[in-house]
C-alpha cells in the first residue's frame, strides 16, 4: 500500500499536515523524521510495517483527528485476537511503542492537539523467561569446545566464540562488528573489550568489558588458523549460529544454544557471582527503561538456577 509522499513542512505550493489530513499522508514525514534522528534501517522498517497494519485496520483516508485512545485499543485488540496471525508479547510491545512514537511526533509537530496513544498500556503480567544454560551444560559445552582446539584438525573458533559470549554478554550485532582494535591487551593480566556504536548520537556510552586472560591465547590460536583481515569473524552471523549449534550437539547439550541464549546465560552467571545489577546493566549496554524487565528476568532466572543446582 504505497502512501502518498507529503512533507511535514511545506514548500511553495505544498500543503502541510493538519488534523484533517488522512493517515496515509502522515506516515512518510514520520519515517523521514526517524531517518533524521539516525534510527536504524531495521527500526524504520519495523515501524513502517506496524503503521501499515494501522492503515489496514482504519483505512488510508481516516483523518488524524479521529484517532482516540479507545480506537487505538480496538486496533490492538484486533492485532492480538482478530487478525488471525499470532502476535508474540515482544511484537505486541513493539506495536504499542510504534503508536506511541508516531502520535507523540504528530502532537509535537502540532498536527494534532493531544496524543491518543499516550494512555495505551503495554502488556501486563510476567514476561516469559528466556532459556539459559545450566552450570552442567556450560561445563560440557566448554569441555567440548576446548577439545576441538586439540583435535587432529584443530579449530579454535568454537571455543573463542563460546567463551567470548559467556564472558561479555555482547549482542550478535556487536560480535559481528568486532575487529582487532576492539581487543585491548596492553596489560596481559587485565585485557578488555571495547564495544563502540555505529551511530555517533547513540545514547549509550562506550563499554569496556573485562576479558579472561586465558581467552587471549585462544584468540592467538584462532588468528593463526583463520587469519582474519578486517573483522574478527569474517563470516555471516548465520555461520556462527551453526558453529554454536554444532558445539551444543557435540557436547550433548539439549536445547538451542544461540547468541541470545549465551547472552542471557552470561548475565545470570554474573548475577549469581554477585555482580551488582546496575553494573550488569551497563555491561549489557541497556537503557534503564528496557532494564526494568530484563533485570527482573535475570533475578528470576538466577533463582531457578539456584533451585536446580548442581
Amino acid at each position: 500500500m504505497p502512501a502518498k509522499q507529503l512533507p511535514l513542512f511545506p514548500g511553495p505550493g505544498e500543503h502541510v499536515l493538519t488534523r484533517n489530513s488522512p493517515l496515509s499522508e502522515a506516515i512518510p514525514p514520520f519515517l523521514d523524521h526517524l531517518r533524521a534522528e539516525g534510527r536504524s534501517v531495521h527500526t524504520i522498517s519495523a515501524f513502517s510495517s506496524d503503521l501499515n497494519l494501522l492503515r489496514e485496520f482504519f483505512g488510508d483516508e481516516t483523518p488524524l483527528k479521529t484517532f482516540t485512545t479507545t480506537r487505538l485499543n480496538q486496533f490492538m485488540e484486533w492485532i492480538e485476537h482478530g487478525r488471525g496471525v499470532p502476535c508474540s508479547r515482544k511484537s505486541y510491545a513493539r506495536r504499542v511503542t510504534t503508536l506511541k512514537v508516531f502520535f507523540k511526533f504528530l502532537k509535537a509537530e502540532r498536527v494534532i492537539p493531544s496524543d491518543p496513544a499516550a494512555a495505551l498500556l503495554q502488556r501486563s503480567g510476567a514476561a516469559p523467561l528466556q532459556p539459559v544454560l545450566s552450570n552442567a551444560d556450560v561445563r560440557r559445552l566448554l569441555e567440548h569446545t576446548q577439545s576441538l582446539r586439540f583435535a587432529d584438525k584443530p579449530d579454535a573458533r568454537p571455543d573463542l566464540l563460546v567463551r567470548l559470549l559467556l564472558d561479555t554478554a555482547i549482542k550478535k550485532s556487536e560480535c559481528m562488528d568486532l575487529t582487532s582494535s576492539h581487543v585491548h591487551r596492553e596489560n596481559p593480566a587485565e585485557p578488555f573489550l571495547v564495544i563502540r556504536h555505529r551511530k555517533p548520537n547513540n545514547v549509550y556510552k562506550e563499554r569496556n568489558i573485562a576479558l579472561d586472560p586465558e581467552w587471549m591465547s585462544v584468540l592467538d590460536e584462532y588468528v593463526e588458523q583463520y587469519t582474519p583481515q578486517e573483522k574478527l569473524f569474517e563470516c555471516t552471523a548465520r555461520n556462527l549460529e551453526y558453529v554454536l549449534s554444532d558445539a551444543a550437539q557435540g557436547a550433548g547439550v539439549e536445547g538451542k544454544v544461540s547468541f541470545e541464549v549465551l547472552r542471557w546465560t552470561s548475565a545470570v552467571r554474573d548475577y549469581l557471582r554477585g555482580v551488582d545489577l546496575e553494573v550488569l546493566r551497563e555491561k549489557m549496554g541497556l537503557s534503564r527503561i528496557s532494564w526494568r524487565e530484563t533485570g527482573d528476568k535475570i533475578v528470576r532466572l538466577a533463582a531457578l538456577q539456584n533451585e536446580q543446582k548442581p
